[in-house]
């Protein structure tokens, strides 16, 4: 657990983070979580303890330096992927883990009470049907679907202003060209992410200025 907490603070500390001992205790706590789990539930693919640091944990924190938000919303947040470590890291934000699987929602569930995590709820319901009463500044989204998909689905759930960030490996080029003209794409940010050999990228989107009538 040593080495683990010196990989987890050495490469937030490369990402422009200052982690505290304690989000550093409760974001490898997490990770114990969703080993256990695994063993049963088969929530993630990575197993492997240094593998889960920079690819689920350092991955989804490498966001947090690009984002200015005090209401978040991971949709199709699965195992809470990037959504519980940016709460852990940001306990100033209000952070809402969006997903229609039960059985992972259990999982986030159990994650948020055992490690008190007073700033995240979860929405059980597919993103589609959901229309809360106010939208968010950032509605993130990590493997969940292609950009258009992204938009199309959980367009909505962003507040005027807001923006939708779409964590992707390599640059999505094709995809982009596909988003609906009600949204455009601000910045594709490449991300450096300790541990992580593959390329990783911030696709920030906002809805399109309203077009005058012709």
């Amino acid at each position: 657990m040593k080495s683990m907490a010196n990989a987890l603070a050495d490469g937030a500390c490369q990402l422009g983070l200052d982690l505290s001992d304690d989000t550093v205790g409760r974001l490898l706590a997490y990770l114990v979580l969703l080993q256990k789990w695994n063993r049963v539930y088969n929530l993630t693919a990575i197993r492997e303890s240094s593998r889960m640091v920079s690819h689920h944990l350092l991955d989804s924190l490498a966001a947090l330096p690009h984002l200015r938000a005090q209401r978040v919303v991971d949709v199709g947040t699965g195992a809470g992927l990037p959504g519980i470590p940016l709460a852990l890291a940001n306990q100033q934000w209000s952070v809402t883990l969006a997903d229609s699987n039960h059985k992972k929602l259990a999982f986030v569930t159990q994650v948020i009470g055992e490690l008190k995590v007073e700033n995240a709820t979860i929405q059980r319901d597919r993103v589609e049907a959901w229309h809360p009463a106010a939208g968010f500044d950032i509605v993130i989204s990590r493997a969940f679907a292609e950009l258009q998909d992204f938009v199309r689905l959980a367009g909505h759930l962003a507040a005027p202003g807001g923006k939708l960030v779409a964590m992707k490996g390599l640059e999505p080029f094709e995809e982009i060209t596909q988003i609906p003209p009600a949204f455009r794409v601000l910045d594709v940010i490449r991300l450096n992410v300790p541990g992580v050999e593959g390329e990783r990228h911030l696709v920030v989107m906002e809805r399109s200025p309203v077009q005058p009538d012709a």
